[in-house]
């Protein structure tokens, strides 16, 4: 058995359509466009090369992005403060803090301060609470971007067993979440394994739907995997690869040469997960616009 390879690239490409033209729609109706505001604090290369992008995909829908770049010696006021000017203000839809923060500081007291009508990563407490009442308002990127996946690569997760490896704020906890919800495009049975489980393997063999998001390079090998499986492959890690010209190449949780020949799908990484995670971002932005013109 070879694999198919779910083209998240593709995917996402659709997905950015779909919202460039809603957002056509939106400012033709309402008279402006959907603004996404981003908060850097530091000079973490990893980060600013994420959100150049995410500015890239917003421009490219008809979005207006704006940056508020912070130096990483920013206090605690500082930032909160700077978060609570956006919310306060009427032309900024969503607001997006990039993490990791520096080490000095505290994300959940910055996260607290987003407007939950504007938290786009949907991070704040009130948001991640209806999320888990099935009551979703907004849906962190990532993992609405596996559901995504899952949906248009024709992998309904109703019924099935998903087994999610990683229990992280932004992946796995949410994604648990989400595909456990009475709803379309979840019902599964869903279990979360973590660093502290035992004999992991064997529960991750029962998985009709596997989702890697430990953050461990090749984590999941072949022998963890049920022939048939879906495997989602979340992780993105650099590994030495003097051969090539920057040193080193990007793989994920998954050793995918020996996984894709077991499992009936799985993402490559990179042009997986990671696509999809801007584009339901900016869904999350278009969202946050017609809330605040629904007044909700």
């Amino acid at each position: 058995m070879s694999a198919n390879i779910i083209d998240g690239a593709k995917i996402a490409a659709d997905v950015r359509a779909e919202v460039a033209k809603d957002v056509a729609a939106f400012s033709q109706q309402h008279g402006f466009v959907p603004h996404l505001a981003v908060v850097l604090v530091g000079e973490d290369p990893a980060s600013r090369v994420y959100v150049r992008n995410k500015h890239r995909a917003a421009a490219e829908a008809g979005m207006n992005t704006s940056d508020v770049t912070m130096p990483a010696s920013t206090t605690q006021g500082d930032l909160i403060a700077e978060v609570r000017r956006l919310g306060d203000d009427p032309n900024v839809h969503g607001i997006l803090v990039q993490l990791p923060l520096p080490d000095h500081l505290d994300q959940y007291p910055v996260i607290e301060t987003i407007d939950p009508l504007k938290d786009v990563d949907a991070l704040h407490p009130f948001n991640v609470g209806l999320l888990s009442q099935g009551r979703e308002r907004f849906a962190p990127a990532t993992p609405a971007g596996i559901r995504e996946m899952l949906i248009r690569d024709g992998h309904d997760p109703a019924g099935k067993h998903v087994v999610v490896v990683g229990r992280s704020e932004i992946v796995g906890k949410p994604v648990a979440s989400i595909l456990m919800q009475k709803q379309s495009g979840a019902d599964a049975t869903v279990t979360v394994c973590h660093s502290r489980t035992t004999d992991m393997p064997s529960i991750t063999r029962q998985a009709d739907i596997l989702i890697a998001a430990i953050g461990r390079p090749h984590y999941i090998t072949s022998d963890m995997v049920k022939g048939g499986a879906v495997i989602i492959d979340v992780g993105i890690n650099r590994i030495d690869a003097p051969e090539r010209r920057r040193g080193y190449r990007l793989v994920g949780d998954v050793d995918f040469d020996a996984v894709s020949e077991k499992a009936a799908a799985i993402t490559p990484v990179p042009g997986g997960v990671g696509p999809m995670t801007i584009a339901m971002l900016l869904r999350n932005t278009l969202k946050a616009a017609n809330l605040a013109v629904d007044g909700a």
